[in-house]
């Protein structure tokens, strides 16, 4: 690994060790855990590595090979305010653990991401491969759910991204050769194992060539409209509501919905019909998985990115083109954007027999409209895997 040889040649030492959290995709349950929704998750076998080794001063010096800028602060001076650059995730992670644990060592690292950055959850992966090597350095051993909300924590409170726990819990409760099936709301999962009925897949990345940031789109206005509808449901209904930011959709039954829709603003009413109609998504695909219909599944996992689209309105011009692509492409059972939708990329679901001419034909048809995006553009076929090994 890079990251290995780079801390060699500017610690002069071998790394203590080397973290590793994988990358996520979501077929199915876009844009549904901030409001308490259910998902389906694959961990792939792509990710961030982190070679690291510790620091007894308890200073943190990071170096990303994605990046320029090495950044450095204390295990216990995490500055208050983020300072707007890719180490942010990092500083909130710290910040997050000492709220509920001492920490005396810090670490040196360098980081290394397999894939480009953008709709595979490079985030949450990068905050928990730390978290797992800061742990280990500090002796400090997280559950699962410690782990989920301490990376939260960090996205939400620190950095400013409102996102729900999908992420976190895709790239640590997944196991290889199943799919995770998680109710966001009390936490509640199943690993649903891929029936031996089911024709064979691998799942295709296509990189846009456009990288993304959350915290720089139009994620936490997507998340209020949300939030703005289930208040609004709620004020016409007669339902008890308080505050704002603990409101959601999951709280608003679908008939009420249904009853009370034509009241919304039309952008209102479309988030909240993408939400609704994807819970219902989520449940089929869990179950068509089950029994190994592969192809029912991919089906689900196309209406759900033409949801993002025309209801959530999300997608860049280059992910709306590569999604159109994908869906006249024999071989592809289904897919979507990767992530929010924002830039960064598309997943599928794919037939491993048609895996060239796939890769051929989307390459062809998407540098045919973004030629300006050869070089940046790429293709990169995964298998699911399990989880962070924390």
């Amino acid at each position: 690994m890079k990251c290995v040889d780079v801390f060699n040649e500017k610690y002069l030492r071998d790394p203590a060790g080397v973290a590793f959290c994988p990358y996520r995709i979501c077929p199915i349950g876009a844009h549904s855990d901030h409001q308490l929704g259910m998902i389906t998750g694959l961990a792939i076998d792509k990710g961030i590595h982190i070679a690291y080794g510790p620091k007894r001063s308890g200073i943190i010096e990071l170096r990303s090979l994605q990046f320029d800028k090495r950044a450095q602060w204390h295990v216990n001076s995490v500055p208050e305010q983020k300072e707007n650059d890719w180490a942010d995730y990092l500083r909130g992670a710290t910040a997050a653990l000492r709220r509920k644990y001492p920490l005396t060592v810090g670490l040196c690292g360098v980081i290394e991401g397999t894939l480009p950055i953008g709709g595979l959850s490079s985030s949450a992966a990068v905050i928990i491969a730390f978290l797992s090597a800061l742990c280990k350095v500090n002796h400090l051993k997280l559950t699962a759910q410690e782990l989920i909300e301490t990376a939260l924590w960090a996205e939400n409170q620190y950095v400013g991204v409102a996102c729900g726990k999908l992420d976190q819990s895709c790239e640590i409760y997944s196991k290889k050769d199943h799919l995770l099936f998680l109710d966001t709301r009390d936490d509640s999962y199943e690993l649903i194992p891929t029936n031996p009925a089911m024709k064979p897949y691998k799942i295709a990345i296509f990189f846009s060539g456009i990288e993304r940031t959350l915290a720089g789109s139009k994620f936490n206005m997507r998340v209020d409209e949300c939030r703005s509808a289930a208040y609004a449901l709620k004020a016409f209904s007669g339902m008890e509501y308080g505050k704002f930011n603990e409101t959601y959709l999951r709280e608003v039954p679908y008939e009420t919905y249904l009853e009370h829709k034509h009241r919304l603003p039309e952008n209102w009413r479309r988030r909240a019909e993408h939400w609704y109609t994807e819970f219902n998504r989520v449940q089929l695909g869990a179950e068509a998985w089950r029994k190994g219909d592969i192809e029912t599944f991919g089906r689900l996992s196309f209406e759900s990115g033409h949801s993002s689209i025309y209801n959530y309105e999300t997608g860049s011009p280059e992910l709306k083109t590569l999604y159109e692509i994908m869906t006249q492409t024999d071989g592809i059972y289904g897919g979507r954007f990767s992530g929010a939708g924002f830039k960064g990329c598309c997943m599928a679901l794919i037939d491993p027999a048609f895996e060239e001419s796939i890769r051929e034909k989307v390459t062809k048809e998407y540098l045919k409209v973004f030629p300006e995006l050869t070089g940046k553009y790429s293709v990169h076929i995964c298998e699911s895997a399990d989880g962070v090994d924390f």
